[in-house]
């Protein structure tokens, strides 16, 4: 059986998670659904980052020792993926001594015995609010592009990754799509980057500077920066460094924000080729969700939380605004009155309409259930996940259910029955198997809407209101 791999990145618990935590884990359960259905054995990972000093600082914010804040905030993190109907097989937590610390370990000390690591004195640029070294070159006007405040200068001894010497052998197997980048516009970003000349990385801070974390082999007055810790979650989660139980699983899919794409297609790449280990399959990196043509903050007062979509939407109302409205490759502009709009025509009018009419129509006319026996198969999307194109595997979806509707509109079944039973019957039975097709390509996308709409098919009964009108 092939094997399927799929991860979100890490998130860092220091805040109620938002809008881009739901897309991006929505974006990599919905590839493992599918790829489950086509028969595949799939893993899906994700989980919290929790070795950063925001914790510490957040914690205190909130009067709260770090450990008893970390397990609320990552109990929301769970909390949303569950009202998403997001199916992970594992939450992995850096904090975790059992699971994680040993596959960090061990990925140390294959970068040390392969020379890779060297500790030196050096004097960096820090950004507190990115929790990184920052090159001039990164900034603008002398400040931090993400925080708008000037990073400060700190002198410290460090251990280095020496990642400045992998450039030419990353940028000849991005360039061959050996390292796969989707899409094309990042893949150019990152072979730009490297073509301007890698530096080393500071890849430890002092014990002093950076309080949680996995103090560094042999040298306990240091302490595993960000990269070496968190990157590894990808393999440690597959039992690298305790017994590789499911290492049959990697190389797997990589799916990101922008923002992190430097160190998923520099850092973790240069990583693994050090520690004789597979590169990724393909990493995907998405857009930004903004909002009136802003990127969404409390001060602007243009957030759109994944919580308040769930509350007005439902579940599968909200899979499917972020899955078919949002454009995976590129930033995204929604507001709550394009969110209305979509559903009502696309969900309300569109096809809880349409299989509310083909299923009233079947619970009078037709004598007992549907044999589905000969049934077609489901619908293929194929040709759209295999591209990560969600919005048009779903749109694709569309037109399909749209189709049904339009044999509805055609042949009138409900005018046929009045002097032809059988003959509205033969129509009926063809319908009720097109929307069994339906639902079964929907599962991937919107699982919830797919069980009831095959309830309905199996009772043979009008669904209750898939998609209820908003009410303001």
């Amino acid at each position: 059986m092939k094997n399927f791999y799929v991860t979100s990145p890490i998130f860092y618990p220091n805040a109620q998670p938002h809008m881009g935590h739901a897309y991006t884990t929505l974006l990599c359960d919905v590839l493992a659904r599918y790829h489950k259905s086509i028969g595949e054995e799939t893993y899906f990972l994700t989980g919290t980052d929790e070795h950063t000093e925001k914790i510490i600082q957040a914690a205190k914010t909130q009067g709260q020792e770090p450990t008893a804040y970390l397990e609320t905030i990552v109990e929301r993190f769970k909390n949303l993926y569950k009202k998403l109907d997001i199916a992970y097989d594992q939450f992995i937590r850096t904090s975790d001594q059992h699971v994680h610390w040993p596959g960090a370990i061990e990925m140390w000390k294959r970068l040390s015995a392969a020379g890779k690591l060297e500790k030196r004195e050096y004097t960096g640029l820090y950004c507190s609010g990115c929790e990184a070294f920052k090159t001039e070159k990164e900034l603008i006007n002398g400040l931090c592009p993400d925080h708008g405040t000037a990073p400060e200068k700190v002198t410290e001894q460090n251990w280095f990754f020496k990642l400045k010497e992998f450039g030419p052998q990353l940028e000849q197997l991005i360039t061959n799509d050996e390292l796969c980048i989707i899409p094309q516009s990042r893949k150019k970003e990152i072979l730009s980057f490297i073509r301007s000349g890698l530096e080393d990385v500071s890849f430890s801070r002092p014990k002093d500077k950076m309080t949680r974390g996995i103090p560094v082999p042999e040298d306990p007055t240091q302490t595993m920066y960000i990269w070496v810790d968190a990157l590894t979650n990808y393999i440690t989660a597959l039992g690298f460094g305790r017994g590789e139980e499911l290492m049959r699983f990697w190389p797997g899919i990589h799916i990101i924000g922008k923002d992190i794409l430097r160190f998923h297609t520099v850092f973790w790449p240069a990583m693994l080729l050090s520690a004789k280990l597979s590169l990724p399959k393909a990493v995907f990196v998405h857009g930004t969700i903004i909002s009136n043509g802003k990127k969404m903050s409390k001060s602007l007062g243009n957030i759109i939380s994944p919580y308040d979509m769930i509350d007005r939407y439902g579940k599968d109302g909200t899979r499917y605004l972020l899955l078919r409205h949002i454009h995976p490759f590129e930033d995204t502009d929604v507001t709550w009155e394009r969110l209305d709009e979509w559903y009502t025509a696309d969900l309300v009018s569109g096809l809880g309409n349409w299989v509310a009419r083909v299923m009233q129509m079947a619970s009078l006319h037709l004598d007992a259930p549907v044999d589905l026996s000969d049934r077609r198969a489901p619908y293929s999307v194929a040709q759209w996940m295999d591209k990560f194109e969600f919005h048009n595997a779903i749109a694709a979806l569309w037109i399909d259910a749209a189709h049904i509707d339009g044999i509805v509109q055609e042949q009138k079944p409900f005018e046929v029955v009045k002097t032809n039973k059988k003959q509205a019957q033969l129509q009926l039975t063809y319908l009720v198997k097109e929307l069994s097709r339906l639902s079964e390509s929907l599962e991937s996308f919107m699982p919830e809407t797919a069980e009831k709409i095959k309830k309905a098919i199996r009772e043979n009964k009008k669904p209750e209101n898939l998609f209820p009108r908003l009410i303001d």
